[in-house]
């Protein structure tokens, strides 16, 4: 070995040995388990499962909606249109309601979830990225390092969550959420990737590589991101689909060994 060569292994090597660097573990990968239709219209801002159905929350001022969707046909069975000011963004379910976001007006709505009559709205500061909930409480992404915690009743801000990765890095563009066994999964805008994060400790436990899932051939440009994760709890089923995505997967993790 060179002189040379061996210096860079030496210098590799004590980078990743210095206090305070964690290597990076290799992300899980997927299986697909099914593929169902999507329409290729909707910019996917946020995603839940509830009881059967698929509900989808859209983006772009003046195609901004609330939909109900029919999961093996992808067919839109209700459907409510914000006024064209609004630009939709992430979505929940608690108990009987649906809870909506908006990209910069600080404002976000509450439906009845069987008949998607509009009940309130709410304020926030700041922007509304994704939306999800644990058990006590709503989880509001807002594309910066910062996940914030609401109360679900009166939406006051109780907590924010520093998220960072492996290094201790701050983790920017946190996007759609879910929260699932006992974790918080998020996409990071403009990547393949699905971060999950604890949420007592803010750090990344682990990524997921989505790369290859969809030929983005079939996609109209690089608006076209991985945007979407829906868990149905019941079936043990995780959704993932994309903004202007013409497909909606059911995937399995598979786990890095």
């Amino acid at each position: 070995m060179s002189k040379s060569v061996l210096l860079t292994v030496i210098l590799l090597f004590a980078a990743l040995s210095a206090p305070g660097r964690t290597a990076a573990r290799p992300p899980d990968t997927y299986r697909i388990v099914h593929t169902y239709p999507h329409d290729p219209d909707a910019f996917t801002q946020g995603l839940v499962y509830v009881d059967g159905y698929l509900y989808e929350s859209t983006g772009r001022n003046g195609k901004s909606s609330l939909r109900k969707l029919d999961l093996a046909t992808g067919r839109v069975l209700q459907r409510y249109d914000l006024a064209d000011k609004y630009f939709g963004e992430g979505l929940t379910s608690w108990g009987n309601d649906l809870i909506q976001l908006t990209w910069k007006d600080e404002l976000g709505f509450v439906y009845d979830r069987a008949t998607f009559r509009w009940k309130r709205s709410f304020h926030y500061s700041g922007e509304g990225w994704g939306l999800t909930h644990d058990d006590q409480r709503l989880i509001l992404s807002d594309g910066t390092p910062t996940l914030r915690f609401l109360d679900p009743q009166t939406f006051s801000e109780s907590r924010r969550l520093p998220v960072k990765d492996e290094n201790g890095q701050p983790v920017s563009n946190i996007n759609e959420l879910e929260y699932f066994n006992g974790e918080i999964y998020a996409n990071l805008w403009q990547t393949d990737q699905i971060v999950r994060i604890s949420p007592r400790t803010g750090k990344v436990t682990g990524r997921i590589d989505l790369s290859g899932l969809i030929d983005k051939s079939q996609l109209p440009g690089p608006d076209a991101v991985l945007n979407g994760i829906a868990y149905d709890a019941k079936g043990d089923r995780l959704f993932v689909t994309g903004k202007l995505w013409p497909k909606l997967f059911e995937i399995r993790l598979v786990p890095h060994k």
